[in-house]
């Protein structure tokens, strides 16, 4: 069975450690690798015909500046390092769309960065790396 990791980018320095970290796991095992960027998007509000007519049209937008800003650039940077390398970029909860993106594309290996949020807002609040844990289907990764 080959390798297809997704690596979740979200900007961050811990991001960037993720992407050097899944770059070398796709090299030593010649694995094909996703990028994903999810932008938090609850589509549980109450909104006027108008209002999401707006919305919707700032959400197209939202999503192609996230190809154009974020998710392109480090896709032809992998590219160019010989690696097979799709980007995604969708709204919605980070953990759940990523885990549903992973069993979408048959991904074996979830690689995320760890935020270093306190203990106590982990606590409360949860965090991405944890939810996946728990949800995952596949491996997940977590990098300092």
């Amino acid at each position: 069975m080959s390798s297809v990791l997704m690596v979740g980018v979200d900007c961050s320095e811990c991001g960037e450690r993720a992407i050097e970290y899944a770059i070398e796991q796709a090299r030593d095992s010649n694995a094909r690798m996703f990028i994903a960027h999810i932008i938090e998007w609850s589509q549980f509000s109450f909104s006027t015909v108008e209002e999401n007519a707006t919305r919707h049209k700032r959400r197209e937008e939202e999503l192609q500046r996230a190809y154009e800003d974020v998710i392109n650039p480090i896709v032809e940077r992998i590219k160019s390092e010989g690696i097979e390398v799709t980007g995604i970029v969708r709204h919605g909860h980070v953990a759940d769309t990523i885990n549903a993106l992973a069993q979408e594309n048959g991904v074996t290996n979830i690689i995320l960065g760890r935020q270093g949020d306190s203990k106590l807002k982990a606590h409360v609040f949860g965090s991405v790396g944890s939810r996946l844990v728990q949800v995952a289907d596949c491996a997940v990764t977590v990098v300092p």
